[in-house]
């Protein structure tokens, strides 16, 4: 297993979903890990309180992306959550992973939907990011969730195919611009994962089931556990000579 003894990380949208996953993975790998919420304080606690049955450690971050003043909300979290467990500021490892959909073609998007999703899904990373930059410490990660969408055309979500896709511009820049110190910035991908964002139409439908399993060439449809092994992969030493680029974990949708 990789070992993250004494290393500290952030993940954002990490109370449930594939953010629950990455948190549970990293913090099993030896991270403590900032568990970042935006309303769900009962979800994140379950979140932590099952990172520490484990024997891992962790602590819930609230801060509502997207909105004003929410970098300054999310970093005040972190830091009084760091002191907490006797850690100093500096920050190893940044999974950007809180996102919203946008469900609609083109002619059904309306502009605050339209702003709502870029503000959560690519300004909040951006500036999160920033403000990470100055404590992120050298030979540390950033990984971005993006999405199988920036290669697979989803018009029935244009809005939130686009936010990922500017999220690969921006981890492409960032790579080249953090690699004298060995910062190492890359994307993972995730295809249709059975989370509570696809509950909906996914589970116990046997009809979706078989569709979603379908577009996979490996035959089944994707688990969160899926996607956190591949974000703990990029944030070991393992993953040092890779960056730039994305990693796809979509179980070869659509190849």
């Amino acid at each position: 297993m990789p070992d993250l003894a004494g290393k500290t990380a952030l993940v954002t949208g990490a109370s449930r979903g594939i953010g629950r996953a990455i948190a549970e993975r990293l913090a099993a790998d030896g991270a403590l890990v900032a568990v970042n919420y935006a309303t769900n304080e009962a979800a994140a606690k379950e979140t932590v309180d099952a990172i520490t049955a484990a024997g891992g450690r962790a602590f819930p971050a609230r801060a509502e992306l997207g909105v004003d003043g929410d970098v300054e909300t999310l970093f005040a979290a972190l830091d009084e959550g760091l002191r907490e467990h006797g850690a100093d500021l500096g920050l190893d490892i940044l999974v950007n992973n809180a996102g919203i959909s946008s469900k609609g073609p083109i002619e059904q998007e309306t502009p605050d939907d339209y702003d709502r999703t870029f503000a959560v899904n690519t300004r909040a990373l951006f500036f999160v990011t920033q403000r990470a930059l100055p404590r992120l410490r050298d030979g540390g990660r950033i990984i971005n969730i993006t999405s199988g969408v920036t290669r697979i055309a989803f018009p029935e979500g244009i809005a939130y195919a686009m936010t990922k896709g500017a999220i690969d511009a921006f981890t492409l820049s960032l790579a080249k611009q953090l690699g004298p110190r060995q910062i190492t910035v890359n994307n993972v991908a995730p295809g249709i994962i059975d989370t509570d964002v696809n509950a909906g139409w996914l589970r116990g439908n046997a009809d979706a089931e078989a569709y979603a399993a379908g577009l996979a060439a490996l035959g089944r449809v994707g688990l969160a556990q899926d996607v956190s092994g591949v974000v703990a992969f990029l944030a070991s030493d393992d993953g040092r000579w890779v960056t730039g680029t994305t990693l796809d974990a979509t179980g070869g949708s659509n190849l």
